[in-house]
């Protein structure tokens, strides 16, 4: 298990105090959160880089905090996790990232997962990773096809953590295993 990744832009790391406040920020953007059933408040916020640290504890991976290695700001997340409820493709990790505003439309979300894809299949020797998303989130979506990630309309599902009519509960499910990502293509620049 490690506790850092390096690619050409990013050091995907364990999480510091000093990411909570930039965290927090992004957390209530709205163009950050607008697939996200609300924004969140600074505890809801903290509660989070806390889950994740204690992931990392308990599982030796989670999401990393991602950093520009150019000025070492803390951009959001991306990595692996367990998701903590029941759904019909259970038991999963899933693949995920989250990212400042301003740090999209730069190919950086597609570049640290690739990594984490790398770290998935390579170091922690997975078989296969899940990632989801509402249907209207077409950029995270984008970023799981470049991961080679596919999709089946038969495994989309409800939320479970979402009421019944909520606009947000439907979710489109990618799946990727291991014998699918060569590593003739898992690192080509977009």
């Amino acid at each position: 298990m490690r506790d850092t990744i390096k690619t050409d832009r990013l050091l995907l790391r364990r999480w510091r105090d000093s990411d909570r406040l930039p965290f927090q920020a992004m957390n209530t953007d709205p163009r950050v959160m607008e697939f996200m059933p609300s924004l969140l408040s600074s505890a809801e916020s903290d509660a989070l880089v806390d889950r994740a640290q204690a992931h990392f504890d308990r599982h030796g991976y989670g999401p990393f905090a991602a950093e520009l290695l150019e000025n070492q700001a803390f951009i959001g997340f991306i990595g692996l996790s367990i998701p903590n409820f029941d759904a019909p493709f259970m038991p999963a990790v899933e693949i995920g990232w989250r990212l400042a505003f301003d740090s999209w439309g730069r190919g950086l979300a597609t570049e640290g997962a690739r990594a984490a894809v790398h770290y998935a299949f390579g170091e922690l020797s997975l078989d296969s990773l899940v990632s989801f998303t509402v249907p209207a989130n077409l950029r995270s979506q984008r970023v799981m096809e470049k991961i080679e990630m596919t999709h089946d309309p038969r495994d989309d599902f409800d939320h479970p953590r979402l009421p019944e009519g909520h606009p947000l509960r439907r979710h489109v499910l990618y799946r990727l295993k291991c014998e699918s990502t060569g590593p003739h293509n898992l690192f080509q620049k977009d």
